[in-house]
């Protein structure tokens, strides 16, 4: 499917859009070439699909390195979400890697751009959560960040018309995550995105072991179980599965890889993680 906001339309008039920080570096930066690299990592992951339950997931756990590195893993994410012509939004948190502060994000930004053409923000939705004491309105927590933009191409790839709320997440209990998604749960017109890395720099078999603890917890729905050591985004997730919990959904874990099994050396890999809730 070819959305109708890659590029060009009524969003050329927005003014205030937040430039890609590492097209070229974790992704393509070439239009065509990075749409042949996620369509080329979609229909793999979608090979390697087992037949089970067609449901479509509410919410997604998907990492967010270089594409070489955890680009399958994500697109065995990304692969489930099947006719996913009805999503309109997209509530898309990931933890702060760069900037040490307390609370949840959100940009000033009319719609972020990657090569594929720009993705509005859904100011409506932002509006709605503003007031929450946990919320800050913060660009600088966006400046470099990449949780949140490598995820972009995936969902502009799947979807058609959507909106994004971007929110790049501090110091925060799962309870205030939760919230948010709470107030902004809706219905099939709204997926949630919580982008997150499992394990870091440890030899490939310690980080399977650990992976797997983590693994357990996520599907356990034990935001308890999960440190900061076992995943960089373990305060978004931990809000996702407060959530989960509440709303009876079940995880299903989709893939769990390294970049030992996918493009590095195995004496020291990043985890790799994606699961569905439905």
């Amino acid at each position: 499917m070819v959305p109708t906001n890659q590029g060009g339309g009524p969003y050329r008039a927005m003014t205030n859009i937040r430039r890609p920080a590492v097209a070229g570096l974790f992704y393509p930066d070439d239009p065509s070439e990075l749409r042949r690299a996620v369509a080329q990592l979609l229909a793999a992951a979608n090979a390697a699909t087992a037949t089970g339950d067609p449901t479509r997931p509410k919410a997604l756990i998907a990492p967010h390195a270089g594409y070489v590195y955890s680009g399958p893993v994500a697109a065995s994410a990304y692969a489930r979400l099947g006719d996913a012509a009805d999503i309109r939004r997209v509530l898309l948190l990931g933890p702060a890697h760069r900037l040490p502060f307390r609370g949840i994000a959100y940009p000033t930004a009319d719609a972020f751009a990657t090569p594929l053409g720009d993705v509005p923000v859904d100011q409506d939705a932002i509006a709605t959560i503003a007031d929450l004491p946990q919320v800050t309105r913060l660009d600088r927590a966006f400046d470099g960040e990449h949780c949140l933009e490598v995820q972009l191409p995936f969902l502009q790839m799947l979807l058609g018309d959507f909106r994004i709320v971007p929110l790049v997440v501090g110091e925060a209990t799962g309870e205030e995550i939760a919230a948010v998604l709470e107030q902004l749960w809706g219905g099939p017109e709204t997926l949630i995105v919580i982008s997150s890395d499992l394990s870091h720099y440890l030899d490939y078999d310690s980080a399977q072991a650990i992976d797997a603890q983590t693994t357990a917890a996520i599907c356990g729905l034990h935001p308890e179980a999960i440190s900061t050591r076992q995943a960089c985004g373990r305060n978004p997730i931990a809000g996702l599965l407060t959530a989960a919990r509440r709303h009876a959904l079940h995880a299903t874990p989709l893939d769990l890889r390294n970049s030992g099994d996918t493009a590095g050396p195995r004496d020291r890999v990043v985890g790799y993680g994606a699961y569905g809730f439905a």
